[in-house]
């Protein structure tokens, strides 16, 4: 039977004011926020992702913000998993689950469950890096293009994790990724009312976009970035490195490009972001849309009338 306590989903872009929206909630419900973001899960990793600060988290504390180290992987699965568990906790505690964040990946996965894919298997891993050390990535991305089409459309040639896992994938099972990702798993057992908060102005995100990754800047990032870089344990193809802005200040502190370069090319893959995000929202079922630049009563009064 399902919880009568509903969910809440804040999705959106980059900056686009998600987090506010969701802790001004805080003020007007008794809930407890979960966060629904591939790079806030690492610790050490706090101005590069926008991380809410101590004191902002005191007053709202959010679930799954540093969890892992930067060296480790955290999948979707494990997402999933991690999240029913809270969603549930929450519920049995009378307060609602607000889920807030941008890595449409994880609230997919919420919603539809997770398809049958295998574990990763590091013998069958390093065999394919070693071949990719032979033979180079682009070699085996024609080989994924060769067996599953439809992955290797998706997946570009310069992205060893994916290509990798879509070629484990297929040498685990003898299935392609495609006909294996079709099959779905649990849907989501939660009464959910979903929103997405963008400005409709493309060139506003654009602005707000650059005025947040200059005052990360400002505030540290490429020192937070050297240090993690010192620590010996990353390298620049691990998922934590491969987060927005934290590749291209990586690149950046190796020489590869100016300053000036570093922060074009971090704003450029920020909206780059955003627009996978967006392009995603747009063929999202049963999202409520609310604007950025709207007074911030009357998003919050858009969510709170959801729940009457």
């Amino acid at each position: 039977m399902r919880n009568p306590t509903p969910v809440i989903f804040i999705m959106g872009p980059t900056a686009s004011g998600k987090t506010a929206l969701a802790m001004a909630l805080l003020q007007h419900l008794a809930a407890e926020l979960i966060s629904v973001d591939s790079a806030l899960i690492y610790r050490g990793m706090n101005i590069g992702t926008a991380k809410p600060t101590a004191e902002e988290l005191l007053l709202a504390p959010h679930h799954l913000l540093d969890i892992m180290e930067p060296c480790q992987r955290y999948s979707a699965a494990d997402f999933r998993d991690d999240a029913l568990r809270l969603i549930s906790e929450i519920q049995q505690r009378g307060k609602i689950p607000i889920l807030v964040g941008g890595t449409m990946l994880y609230f997919k996965a919420l919603l539809e469950g997770i398809s049958p894919l295998p574990p990763a298997n590091p013998q069958v891993r390093a065999k394919i890096e070693q071949e990719a050390a032979n033979e180079g990535w682009h070699a085996l991305h024609q080989q994924l293009q060769q067996l599953d089409p439809v992955a290797a459309a998706r997946i570009h040639p310069n992205d060893p994790q994916r290509i990798s896992r879509a070629l484990e994938v297929y040498r685990l099972t003898g299935s392609t990724m495609t006909e294996l990702t079709a099959q779905k798993g649990e849907p989501f057992p939660f009464k959910v009312h979903q929103f997405a908060i963008a400005p409709t102005d493309r060139a506003l995100l654009h602005q707000r976009i650059a005025d947040r990754f200059q005052l990360m800047l400002d505030n540290g990032f490429e020192q937070e970035v050297a240090l993690l870089k010192s620590q010996g344990q990353l390298h620049a193809d691990l998922p934590s490195m491969r987060c927005v802005g934290y590749r291209q200040v990586w690149q950046y502190l190796d020489g590869e490009f100016s300053y000036d370069e570093m922060v074009a090319k971090g704003i450029a893959a920020t909206r780059q972001l955003a627009k996978r995000q967006l392009t995603w929202l747009r063929g999202w079922p049963e999202v409520n849309w609310l604007k950025s630049e709207a007074e911030p009563a009357e998003n919050l009064q858009a969510v709170l009338s959801s729940l009457s």
